[in-house]
């Protein structure tokens, strides 16, 4: 597991919902500033977002 995963794991469920809001304003903001520089620091981004929403998932199935 990534290091951040693992970070993610960590937080409880308001903190993971504040980390997602984050993430997605950042995606926001280097899409409108999109140039290709700027390319692998969008993927990082989408690949954070991603791993928040596996958590969540996991979180919610394991819960019911």
């Amino acid at each position: 597991m990534s290091r951040m995963f693992k970070e993610f794991q960590k937080l409880d469920e308001k903190a993971r919902d504040e980390k997602m809001k984050e993430l997605k304003m950042s995606l926001v903001r280097k899409s409108i500033t999109a140039n290709k520089q700027n390319k692998g620091k969008t993927k990082e981004l989408k690949k954070a977002i991603a791993r928040l929403l596996t958590i969540q998932t996991k979180t919610s199935l394991e819960n019911k």
